[in-house]
């Protein structure tokens, strides 16, 4: 039995850091959107028990280093399969860019093979599975529109924003999730958190809102230490986008556009840039 799934990057409309917990990870709350700029996995049934993973690109790890491979392994060992599966991953999300690329895969993975392997799970089952992986996977499973709370794994489904573009610009740098956190320094709890206004201009489908509350607390430590993020997210914003904003602990920019007549311009002026532009649209919370 085969199986095609969809694996869509992701960005946060806002990103607010609490505090740090006491198990290490940091306390968050943030508003994550998925875009239609997505890897492809092809499952397809083993019978010899082995997980095999594939790439179109080769710089990724086929091992137990990979998530796609790691959510494999979880569903096998939890629930006693003795199956395996070829996984063959058709790579288009960039990698460590901050758009959950790999946790995307984890996710198409544990909803695909719950379905090949016919274990049965429901939704949230999946969604709690994600969590033991990383803290993305949660959200990626749900897909859509969402707020994530703790340390991400926390789900609430959200209505879809107001439809508009995406340009999405990636400079030719990668950055460790982990190592922004670890420099990330909290003096005062935020009084007011920017995923608040976020969520109140989604649920009254106000676009102009949600464009002057983008916030990502992340920003503060991403963009002194990778100068040509913060270059990008200028240039961005020079070249007629409505609002732009770092997604997840970057390197990736992104820019929201309502008008289609401005797509053009901001592509090329970004493309001049950095090699890896996308114009992209939000999925909504039908087609996720």
């Amino acid at each position: 039995m085969k199986r095609s799934i969809k694996a869509p990057a992701k960005i946060n409309l806002s990103l607010d850091v609490l505090h740090k917990r006491d198990d290490g990870y940091h306390e968050v709350k943030m508003v994550m959107s998925q875009v239609d700029l997505s890897d492809r996995l092809d499952l397809e049934i083993r019978e010899d028990g082995k997980i095999t993973i594939e790439l179109s690109e080769g710089f990724l790890p086929v091992d137990q280093r990979n998530l796609a491979y790691q959510a494999a392994s979880l569903l096998q060992h939890r629930y006693d399969i003795k199956l395996g599966v070829s996984i063959y991953i058709h790579k288009h999300i960039p990698v460590a860019a901050g758009l959950a690329g790999g946790s995307s895969d984890a996710a198409a993975v544990l909803k695909g093979l719950n379905e090949l392997w016919e274990i049965g799970l429901s939704t949230a089952d999946v969604a709690a599975l994600g969590s033991e992986i990383g803290s993305d996977v949660s959200f990626c499973v749900y897909g859509g529109t969402a707020l994530a709370t703790g340390r991400g794994e926390i789900i609430k489904p959200l209505p879809s924003p107001p439809p508009c573009w995406v340009i999405l610009a990636k400079p030719p740098i990668g950055v460790s999730t982990r190592e922004i956190y670890q420099r990330m320094k909290i003096e005062n709890p935020p009084k007011e958190v920017a995923s608040e206004k976020i969520i109140k201009a989604i649920e009254s489908n106000d676009y102009r809102e949600i464009c002057n509350n983008l916030f990502n607390s992340l920003e503060n430590v991403t963009l002194p230490l990778y100068p040509e993020v913060k270059r990008i997210k200028e240039r961005m914003l020079d070249s007629g986008v409505d609002a732009a904003l770092m997604s997840g602990s970057g390197p990736t920019v992104f820019g929201l556009v309502k008008k289609e007549s401005r797509i053009h311009r901001v592509y090329n002026a970004l493309r001049g840039f950095c090699d890896q532009v996308y114009a992209v649209r939000l999925i909504s919370d039908k087609e996720a």
